[in-house]
């Protein structure tokens, strides 16, 4: 009798390692719902740090006179 009691509470133990779902899956889930934000937020920034920089290579390089260049200084100041 002692031996089925206890091969009954090892195979409930078993069962119940196997059918568990363990604590840090939950965990690292969560973490990379946080990197997916995080990746897609910098993504956009670099996004538009590219598209300064496009402008700002193109006043630079560009033969226009300084009415022109100011405008387009005071364009990119108001974004």
């Amino acid at each position: 009798m002692t031996v089925l009691i206890v091969a009954i509470v090892m195979i409930a133990s078993i069962f119940k390692a196997k059918h568990r779902r363990s604590p840090g899956l939950d965990m690292v889930e969560h973490l990379r719902g946080d990197a997916s934000r995080d990746t897609q937020a910098l993504r956009a920034e670099v996004q538009q740090l590219k598209e300064r920089i496009q402008v700002l290579e193109r006043v630079i390089t560009d033969e226009r006179k300084s009415i022109d260049l100011d405008r387009e200084i005071e364009r990119l100041r108001d974004r």
